[in-house]
């Protein structure tokens, strides 16, 4: 069995809740009523006590932001960096060791000081490219900031400098190596350090196939890591059922729409909240779906496994490890007098996603919608103009099948 990151992957269940018991009351005195917060520390006895909260949700978070720039008034320190996510919404960064927690997952990729991890997350605006650039730091890593694009650069480079990881969304690794299989170059890279999108299983099998331990993470920008799989020892390329939590959040699953939680094993919101003292989030809503899956992982870690994420509990859909949300579709229309409404349906072509933007509207050119396209929903997509859209409210339609 392979070693564990630190003492807190292996602690019992009742240290585990002390522990996060004495932290949740910390964070709670950064927390004003104004945020929501109707609870002092001494009133917390339970991790149960969180139900009494609100839960806080991108669009009230967004709201704060709006009226108090740029984190809203939440009592924020460390800061190093600023980043901006579709909404806008603002997330802070930090440097200090570890901040994101993203070395846990990375640690148990297998990643470590004798590798170089090709990071192909993105390093503009939004947070991505330092979140994994923080984790492979922590576990001593040296990293090649890749970024997106420039496949041929990134074959190129992966050869030169002898990359031996990849970071990045789960289908850009298979561009990269199927266009150095064109270009005639043999790669080194063994493991895979994944997010930003569904991890489907045929492309993980196809992975495991040329060599390559895929794991994947469930992370946000303004949570940072959520949970991860671990390696099974009995078979190192294929991962145990579900994802173990983070040793730095509460999660709980509740009633999409609510703050109630739901009995375990029922599939529920997300609802998270974070143990950094450098940014409190409270009871903060994902809109995803997922469940808490019954025993331990086989993996040796004793936190609470979740079955991974399952769907989302609003219309909001991550393509090419971008968020679309129905206020993007709805700025999207608002830009065109001719247009009466728009559809986005995402779907799979090969092991990629796909983007279809159909506009309903008399008249008008897709090709004259396109840059709106791109400016609104940040990715490019298909434009086809339609008579007439069902009436059915949906504006976001993913058909990608996770089974």
């Amino acid at each position: 069995m392979m070693s564990h990151y630190d003492d807190l992957e292996t602690r019992s269940a009742d240290a585990r809740e002390a522990a996060q018991l004495d932290a949740l009351r910390a964070q709670l005195t950064q927390v004003t009523a104004d945020q929501g917060n109707c609870l002092a520390p001494g009133d917390v006895t339970s991790l149960a006590d969180l139900a009494r909260l609100p839960v806080l949700r991108k669009s009230q978070l967004s709201e704060w932001q709006a009226a108090q720039r740029p984190f809203g008034g939440i009592r924020v320190s460390n800061v190093a960096h600023i980043f901006q996510s579709p909404g806008p919404i603002y997330e802070p960064g930090g440097v200090t060791h570890d901040w994101w927690r993203m070395g846990r997952f990375l640690h148990a990729c297998g990643i470590g000081t004798t590798d170089i991890v090709q990071n192909c997350f993105g390093y503009h605006l939004t947070p991505a490219g330092m979140i994994f650039e923080s984790g492979a730091r922590a576990v001593g890593a040296v990293v090649l900031p890749a970024g997106t694009g420039q496949t041929d650069l990134q074959v190129r480079a992966a050869r030169d400098v002898g990359t031996t990881a990849y970071a990045g969304t789960p289908d850009y690794l298979k561009v990269i190596l199927d266009r150095a299989e064109e270009m005639g170059v043999t790669l080194g890279i063994t493991r895979a350090a994944v997010g930003g999108g569904a991890l489907f299983p045929s492309l993980r099998a196809e992975y495991a196939d040329r060599g390559i331990a895929c794991l994947q993470c469930y992370a946000t920008a303004d949570l940072g890591n959520i949970a991860y799989e671990s390696p099974d020892p009995s078979s190192p390329l294929t991962p145990p059922e579900g994802m173990i939590l983070d040793e730095g959040v509460i999660v709980e699953i509740v009633r999409p729409g609510t703050g109630d939680p739901v009995a375990d094993g029922e599939v529920g919101e997300v609802v998270v909240t974070s143990l950094n003292p450098d940014y409190p989030l409270i009871r903060f809503a994902t809109g995803d779906l997922s469940a808490i899956l019954p025993g331990q992982s086989p993996c040796g870690r004793t936190n609470t496994r979740i079955r991974g994420w399952m769907g989302r509990a609003d219309q909001t859909a991550k393509i090419k490890g971008m968020f679309v949300r129905p206020e993007q579709v709805a700025d999207l229309v608002a830009a065109h007098p001719e247009i009466r409404a728009a559809r986005v349906t995402v779907t799979r072509e090969g092991e990629q996603d796909a983007m279809t933007v159909a506009i309903e509207a008399d008249g008008g050119d897709p090709e004259d919608w396109a840059a709106s396209v791109t400016s609104c929903l940040k990715l490019r997509g298909t434009v086809t103009r339609v008579d007439s859209l069902p009436n059915d409210g949906k504006v976001i339609d993913d058909q990608r099948v996770y089974d």
